[in-house]
Parts: structure tokens; sequence; C-alpha cells
């Protein structure tokens, strides 16, 4: 089965459903393993233009905002669905993910 690392970045209040709706969505499946994934924290940046409402901060000024980057791994036939599912559980009006490939083995 071939597989992509589903990757983004999100405020600690909003992990747990972030995760859920992706796990959901059939991320997070090692072997039989389930709901596997790794975060750590960090700072975002960002600077909303005149028609943003940030979820956190103010738009017209650079902000700095506590941030997870969370990891996880999803069948590549469920990426769409992973990532509809964490665009609708995630608090921010355009949240910051990535999508690798991954070679198996």
């Amino acid at each position: 089965m071939s597989r992509v690392k589903l990757v983004w970045f999100v405020p600690e209040e909003a992990l747990d459903a972030t995760r859920d709706a992706v796990f959901e969505a059939g991320g997070g499946r090692i072997g039989d393993y389930e709901r596997c994934s790794w975060y750590t924290a960090g700072t975002g940046t960002f600077f909303g233009g005149e028609r943003t409402t940030p979820a956190l901060g103010e738009s017209g000024r650079e902000e700095r905002v506590a941030e997870l980057r969370v990891e996880t791994v999803v069948p590549e036939g469920r990426i769409r669905d992973a990532i509809v599912a964490l665009v609708l559980a995630h608090p921010y009006e355009e949240p910051a993910y990535d999508v690798y490939p991954l070679v198996d083995q």
C-alpha cells in the first residue's frame, strides 16, 4: 500500500480535533497500530491582509503564535479525504499543511 506523510501546523487547543478528523478519514495507521502521529512545538508567523479574520492575533500586523507541527501517514488513495477532514476541523481560515511522498521498501 502506497502512503504519504501529511504534516500540519495547529494551535495546541485544536490538536486533538485535527488528529481525530485525520484519523477518522483513514490516516494514522501503521501495520496493526492506529492513531499514530508525532508532534512538536514551534512558532508560526503570518501577516493577515485587510480581508482576513485570523483565529489568533490581528489582521494588518505580523503575528507570532505557538503552534504544534503534527505528522502522520495516510494511504495515498485517502489523502484528499484526510485533507478535507483536516481543513474542516482546523480553526484557521487558511490551515498550512504539506504532503510528502513516501518510499515503501
